[in-house]
This record gives C-alpha cells, structure tokens and sequence, in this order.
C-alpha cells in the first residue's frame, strides 16, 4: 500500500500556522506510525461495571500500551506505570469511520497503565453516567468521542475539578481549567481526495452523514478540491451517522443521476461504499485505514486518520500535570492525518498530483474550508 505523507516536524498544539517549507511526499510500502507503538502484550475484554445500564461493553486494554513517561500517577495496570485512561463512545469497535480509529490510536501510545474503554452508549444520559463512573474510580484522564459531548463534559469536569477531560472532535475547552479538546482538519485530505477525483471523474455523489464537525470539513474541503479538479459535486447529507440503508439509497440516487465516482463519512458509509462496489465506481474514503470492501479496485483513495499523534501529546501533558485548557489537532503536516492510495493500482499520474496538491495544502497555498 502506497502512503502519501508530507515531511513535517509534529506540533504538539493546535496554533496559528504560518509554513514556507514545500513538503515532500513519497510513496512508502508501507504504513508506519509517527511515534512506534510498543510491543502489546494482551488485550482484554470484560464486562466490568454493572452501574451502566445494559449492553454497554466496557473493554479493559490492561498492559496493552507501554510507558516511556515516567508518570506514578495511578498505576493499577499490573505494575505498568502511568496515567489511568477511560475513553467513552457512542460508535461501535467496528465503526470504521470514528471508533476504530482512535481506539487504535489508543492502543498505539505510551505512559498509560490501563485503559477502559465503554462502547455504544445509548444516549446522553447513558454517557454521562460513564464518564462519571470512571472519575468517581480514580481515572486520571477521560476522553469523550464524539462531538455531541460537550454539555456532559462540562457537567462532569465541574463535578470533577481535578481530574483532566478531553473531548472531540472540538476546538472548545469551555475555559474550564480540567477540559481539553481535539479535532481534525479533515478538510485538508478532503481537499487532495476531491482534486484526484475532479480529475478522474466528470460528476461525484458525496454522501454526508451529519452536516457537523470534522464530517462537514470532509465534505466542504472534498467539494472545493473536487471543484478545482474540474468535476460536478453532488451533496445530500442523510442526517445519520448508522444508517446503512439511507446511505445506500442516497448513493444509488446519485448514480442514476449520473455520479462517476462516490465518497462519504460516517459509519454508514459502508451502505453508500456498496453502491461503488456493485456499480463498479471508484470510491474516495475517509477516517479509517480499513475499507469495507470485498471487491479489489474500488478504493482509489483515502485519507486515514492517526489519532495517536495528538493522544500522546495529551497523555503526556496530563502526566506532567496538566489536566486541561489545550486544543490538539491533526493535520496533514504533523502526520495525524494520511492520504493513502487504495487498491486501485495508481499510475504515475496520480502519485505525483496527491504529492503536488498536498505540498501546496501543507503550505497553504490552497483554500481548503469554506467561509461560514
């Protein structure tokens, strides 16, 4: 598999920025992450907190992640030492498009001791009773996934003023000296995904699944770039984040209306990547490294996010104490987020235009939002 990724140098914050570098991509055989992850000796899975209602699934990853940091803070994971780490969801382990990624950005850092992790909160309510569980237990960090967070994350961190919370994706921490938030410039690789495309298709359906958050970058950053490739850009946003068969209708709508060529976000688009898959189109993909697809040569492109950049960052700075009021972000330039060509074999051509077009996104010689 060829990565495409500029050179950079990793910051740490999300902060003005202001580059003259040109970068240099390359294609790589393959993928290896910014920081090496270290050797994971187990993981396990256990239903361990009965306070929570019902089919919430709590993964316990004990001794999965090293520690380079040095932190005592809590150490209960088998003499491991580091930060305790709770993360809670409302997406299953096998949303390709929002959990997966960052639990597998979780299991790639260090100085962390134990991790919990609950899956599929219902609701709300749901959440906040996890998030509150795991500060009531002594949990040192808690991260909340998912940008309809951020009324039970200042409920709790108010509750809660010692231990550190992080949300996402966000760039609000509330003023609230215990919150951090991360998020995504997902329009940036949008941007690259949708110039690649405007060059090989005449008209792309972009199925969206909410029109928020690093979702709705995705969308506007893929449409500019599909605009500057030249291609016509059909949007309908199904308001959902799970439903398959919306998506799959969307799609399928957009093809009788002539789409050459399809992307999308959220976990639906497994619905929505289908349509590609039996209508024989390309398909430009989003958030994840896996691909939902039995076929070979549908997947042209797509951009993978790798949350571990940034998760280090955070767990590193709660260790060394401080437990919240910064903004992490991934980007292009500090490797949190990758565009990698798929299984459509890529020609020389291709390589060199994501090369070109992400040096010129790096250095921002390309507008990749839109205003509003």
């Amino acid at each position: 598999m060829d990565v495409l990724q500029p050179a950079r140098s990793v910051h740490r914050k999300v902060s003005p920025i202001g580059i003259g570098a040109t970068a240099n991509l390359a294609p790589m055989p393959e993928k290896e992450s910014p920081t090496p992850a270290p050797e994971q000796d187990h993981i396990t899975r256990t239903i361990t907190w009965p306070a929570v209602a019902a089919g919430l699934l709590i993964i316990m990853l004990a001794a999965c992640v090293g520690s380079d940091s040095g932190s005592d803070g809590g150490s209960e994971g088998g003499g491991v030492e580091g930060i305790r780490l709770a993360v809670v969801f409302l997406g299953a382990e096998t949303d390709p498009a929002f959990t997966e990624s960052i639990i597998e950005g979780v299991k790639a850092i260090s100085g962390v001791s134990d991790v919990a992790i609950t899956l599929e909160t219902p609701n709300e309510r749901d959440a906040a009773a996890a998030v509150r569980g795991y500060a009531d237990d002594g949990y040192d960090l808690i991260l909340t996934h998912g940008s309809q967070h951020g009324d039970l994350v200042i409920e709790v961190a108010l509750e809660f003023p010692d231990t550190a919370f992080a949300w996402g994706t966000a760039a609000d921490t509330f003023g609230l000296e215990n919150v951090s938030s991360y998020t995504a410039s997902s329009d940036e690789g949008g941007y690259v995904l949708g110039v690649l495309a405007g060059d090989m298709c005449s008209r792309i359906g972009v199925v969206g699944s909410v029109e928020m958050g690093h979702a709705k970058l995705y969308v506007d950053g893929f449409k500019l770039g599909a605009a500057a490739g030249g291609a016509d850009v059909d949007v309908e946003y199904i308001g959902s984040l799970d439903d398959d068969q919306r998506a799959s209708d969307t799609a399928s709508a957009m093809v009788r209306r002539g789409a050459d060529c399809l992307t999308g976000t959220g976990g639906m688009t497994v619905g929505a990547s289908g349509v590609a898959e039996q209508s024989g189109l390309s398909w430009f993909g989003t958030r994840a490294d896996a691909a939902p697809f039995a076929a070979n040569d549908v997947v042209v492109a797509k951009q993978v996010y790798r949350w571990e950049v940034i998760l280090q960052d955070l767990v590193d700075d709660v260790a060394d104490g401080s437990v919240g009021g910064n903004i992490y972000g991934i980007d292009l330039e500090n490797g949190g987020l990758v565009v990698e060509l798929g299984d459509v074999a890529p020609t020389d051509e291709m390589i060199e235009l994501v090369s070109q077009v992400s040096d010129q996104v790096v250095a921002r010689e390309v507008t990749t939002e839109v205003d509003g």
